[in-house]
Formats: structure tokens, sequence, C-alpha cells
């Protein structure tokens, strides 16, 4: 048990491919620790344990994570599996299909040995679903796991396995990267399938402890699947080589401050700071700049955008149960921001998407100056369960989670790839990440940037007491 979870998803699988460990090892050793730790953080929500044991019988070991145990977020189609995106609407649901993402997962090697919790429909930057209710931070059980990927952040800090689905559409992967002390690329718009997707806002990837698990994955699912909207430029070389890349000296631009240069919690400032700090040692040209991003204009967009995102979710999701909408299938937040977002016309929609572009451009320009764009991941650290709970009025809610979280949606906004890295924790021993923006379709700087921090500072072996509350 000490041993598998010490090790990465690439470390794993070779030691398969070597036959030094069966797939059915690897799985017992992911099941055993789900028993012992999942009842304290609520991560992992629907087991499919037999599935995986039947799974790792296979003698195929060709494929690339052969054998490696996985998670799936309940927020993507898994053939066979319970899809319930975190509401009581669909908690009867089984998917009969896989997504395109879920396909070239499986083809992978991984083994799935479950699915993990999410807010209602992924909307939220917590995971405290009335249907299952909240995931714990495994640094500290009174904290959040961040969302909407907060299930799977918080079974990969805690050791159930090295990796996990997540998916981001607006820091749904950053966030709760963040809040666990683990590695969270955001993927450049249409570098993975993702179909429908009108807006463009969301990319589906992963969290990992290790930077060459994500670059690992990305190779094996990358390209777009059939009629996906969006196509990412393809990557000159393989996503695991660049880890291992020298960077060279980049030029990166920080941001302490929020975009409109509003002082922050000391502890993400520190956070930003050090890494600067860091970069700087390690050869870099780091300085003080920003984009400039009109923070009312873009969060009025942004609001526009995501709020529709709920309402075509409740108008289509319950086609899949033989429902009609009404808002005993929904929870409270999700329902009114759904009949908000009914209200918007098309030409706010257009304009919104308009506005979006123009930052495109804004984003595209400033990184002729600069390589990369290093802010805070958050604002101020994780915060307590029930804190960021709904109750009851739309404006107050949209400002303290707006207020939580003014950096990650950008990356989502533009399609740019951005990266959660885990490089500090405060004096109460949470973490506290910073994030890296790139230039759209430029994964590979990000890698080799991940890589060269990893060797430098390295955190995979940093493992929570999660047993902790205060």
């Amino acid at each position: 048990m000490e041993e598998y979870v010490e090790m990465d998803a690439v470390g794993l699988s070779e030691l398969v491919k070597r036959k030094e460990v069966k797939p059915s090892e690897l799985v017992e050793s992911a099941i055993d620790r789900s028993k012992q730790v999942n009842p304290l953080i609520n991560a992992v929500i629907i087991e499919m344990f037999d599935e995986a044991r039947s799974l790792a019988t296979s003698d195929d070991l060709s494929s690339p994570f052969a054998g490696v145990p996985y998670l799936m977020k309940d927020l993507e189609f898994f053939a066979g599996a319970p899809y319930t995106a975190g509401s009581r609407l669909l908690k009867d649901f089984l998917c009969p299909t896989d997504s395109v993402l879920s396909s070239r997962i499986r083809r992978s090697g991984l083994i799935t040995i479950g699915k993990t919790n999410t807010c209602e429909l992924g909307i939220q930057p917590i995971t405290e679903p009335e249907l299952y209710g909240p995931t714990r931070n495994p640094w500290n059980l009174s904290f959040t796991a961040g969302g909407s990927s907060g299930g799977s952040a918080a079974a990969v800090a805690a050791g159930i396995v090295p990796m996990a689905h997540a998916s981001d559409g607006g820091g749904s992967i950053r966030i709760p990267a963040s809040c666990c002390g683990i590695f969270g690329m955001k993927i450049s718009r249409g570098r993975n399938p993702r179909n429908p997707d009108t807006l463009g806002l969301g990319v589906s990837h992963c969290v990992s402890r290790s930077v060459r698990d994500s670059a690992a994955l990305l190779d094996a699912t990358h390209g777009p699947g059939f009629g996906d909207p969006y196509v990412a430029p393809s990557p000159i070389q393989s996503f695991i080589k660049e880890v291992t890349t020298t960077p060279g000296r980049l030029r990166i631009g920080f941001l302490s401050t929020t975009f409109d240069g509003k002082p922050i919690d000391p502890d993400c400032r520190d956070a930003v700071v050090d890494a600067a700090k860091l970069c700087t040692e390690l050869g870099h040209h780091v300085e003080e700049a920003s984009p400039a991003v009109n923070v009312e204009a873009f969060t009025n967009a942004f609001t526009v955008l995501w709020y529709q995102m709920v309402t075509l979710g409740i108008a289509s999701l319950p086609a899949l149960v033989g429902k009609v909408a009404s808002a005993e299938h929904f929870e409270r937040l999700t329902w009114e921001i759904g009949q908000a977002g009914a209200k918007y016309t098309g030409v706010e929609t257009l304009t919104a998407m308009s506005y979006m572009q123009q930052l495109a451009g804004t984003m595209a320009r400033f990184f002729t100056d600069y390589d990369l764009l290093l802010t805070p991941t958050l604002s101020k650290p994780p915060v307590k369960i029930g804190e960021l709970v709904y109750k009851g009025n739309l404006e107050e809610y949209s400002r303290l989670a707006n207020g939580w979280v003014p950096y990650t949606p950008l990356a989502n906004a533009t399609g740019i790839p951005a990266m959660n890295v885990p490089l500090y924790w405060n004096d109460n021993n949470l973490p506290i990440g910073v994030q890296f923006f790139a230039p759209y379709g430029d994964e590979a700087t990000l890698f080799r940037l991940a890589g060269q921090l990893e060797e430098a500072r390295p955190w995979a072996g940093r493992m929570p007491a999660f047993t902790k509350t205060s």
C-alpha cells in the first residue's frame, strides 16, 4: 500500500509492463485505499470495484497505462456507469455510451474503479452537492477540496489513485488542484474531444500528483472528435517528452494583485512572490506585468455565457430520464441561475462572445512580450465547508464566488492553456497553488516549466495527514 500511494501512474504502468506487479494487485491497492480514506473525504461517490477487478484480468499490457487504477468525474459519460452530474434529477440514470474522451481513456489501459463527486452540473468552485454531500480537503477535513472536480482532486491528494479525470469550464481543474496541493493542467480549447460545447468554455483532462502523468495522458487522448467545433494546433512533439525538455530562459510576467490592482490574501500573494523568485533562480526573466483586463466587463460577459450554459443543461438533461425540467429536480442555486440565463437575448450572448474574442486578442498581444503569465490560482486559501453554500441571494453568491476565483476563468474565456502548480503551503499547512498561463496551443512550454519546477521543488512526496480536523 505504501509503495502504491507513493508512485505515479507512469511509474505504476512501468511496473506492470515489466511484470513486477499485476494489474489486479494495483486495483486491489486502490480499492483498499479508497475504503480506508474515502469515508473521511467523500471523494468517490460511485464504486465500480467489481468491473475494475474484471478488467484487471486482461493479459494485454500494450497500452500506455495498462492496469493503472483511475477515477472518472461524475460529469462525463462512461458507458455502464451511473451519470448524475451531482443532480438528483439523474440519480437513477445509467449511462448507455462512452463520450469520445472516455473511449480514449479506456484505450489507454486505465482501469476505472469509480466516479468522483462534483457539484451539481459542475457550476460551482466547491464540491458540496445536496445529492452526495461535501467532499473534504485531505489536508484539513474542515475545508473544501475545491470544485467542480473536487472529488477527483481529493482522491488523488489522498492517494486513492495517482491521477483522475477532471474538467474545467471556469477553473474546475485548477481550483481543486490548488486546494489539494496537486498538479492540474487546463488544456487549450480543442486539445481534447469535447462535443457538444457551443461556447467553448469547457475542457476535459485530469488532475495528477506528477507532471509527467498529465503529459502522458494527454499524449493518449489529444485530438478532436468527429464534429468538434474547435481544433487546437498540433503538438510538435509528444507532451511527455516536453516534461524533461529544458524550457530555456523564459520571459515571465507576474501578478500579485487582482487584475484591477486590488490586494489579495497575503498567503496567495506570498505564494506568487515565492514562485517568481524560484523562476528567477532557475534563470528566467521575471517581472511584474499584467494584461489589460477590464474586470467588470469581463465578469459581466462571463456571467452571460456561464448562466446560459446552466440554462442549456437544465433544458436538455431532463430528456435523458424522460422528465420535464422543474425546480424540484435541481438545487436552488442551479435553478435560479438557469432562470436568469434564460432571460438573456441572443444579442447579449453574441456581445459577450465578441468581448471574449477581443480579450483573446489582448492575451495574444500580451504573449508577444512574455512567454508566460504567473498569477495566484485563488485570491485566498481554501474556504471552509459551507462557506460558499448558496444562501438565497444570487448577486451576493456571485460576488463571493467571483471574489475567490478572479483568475481562472480568463483561460476558459480565451481558450488558452493554464496550469496550477503546487509549490507553497501556508502556516496552517494548507496548499496555496500558483497559476501559469501560456499562449493558445502552447502546453509544451507549460509542461517544460512544470517539469523544471517539479525537479527544483518536488511536491509528489508531500502527503496530507487527512485525518486532521479543526
